[in-house]
């Protein structure tokens, strides 16, 4: 992990990274805390599974989630998911990076508005997250909420273009 308050940050796949690693970052409580759909312990098996339909993503869209670098070193994963017509972006960091997440949204928000394909992104966030200012500050809007594999979230919206 690095110390650095300023980390250069880097996408890579999510192979690249150690299941091991993957498997800690998901199995952390305070990562978890909302996400609703995470109602599960991570393990060898699981984590395969989730890196190989990541993987599948980028096979089938030309796009999907990447792993996040902090210095060269592992702190968490997101990016891109194709849902129905829309991209979904989603981020997941290590709980000590959290203050990290809006450079790295803003980051990855510079590779969609450069991507033609990429109208627009949508977040899905649960109900119960409370600072949601950093989306307002990116410019997103609240669409309303929808049901998500039978959670509600709140779906946001914004223009790339």
């Amino acid at each position: 992990m690095t110390t650095r308050s300023n980390p250069e940050i880097t996408f890579t796949r999510l192979p690249e990274i150690s299941p091991d690693e993957i498997i800690a970052h998901m199995n952390d409580p305070r990562v978890t805390e909302h996400m609703p759909l995470a109602t599960f312990v991570w393990d060898e098996a699981f984590c395969g599974k989730f890196v190989g339909m990541k993987e599948d993503c980028w096979q089938r869209d030309g796009l999907g989630h990447w792993a996040i670098l902090g210095d060269g070193a592992y702190i968490g994963w997101g990016g891109f998911q194709k849902e129905g017509e829309e991209w979904d972006f989603g981020l997941v960091l290590k709980a000590e990076c959290f203050g990290l997440g809006a450079r790295i949204a803003r980051k990855a928000l510079d590779f969609a508005r450069s991507d033609e394909r990429i109208p627009f992104v949508t977040f899905l966030l649960p109900p119960s997250r409370k600072h949601l200012k950093g989306l307002d500050r990116l410019g997103a809007r609240l669409v309303g909420e929808v049901d998500h594999s039978g959670s509600t979230f709140l779906k946001f919206r914004l223009d790339t273009k």
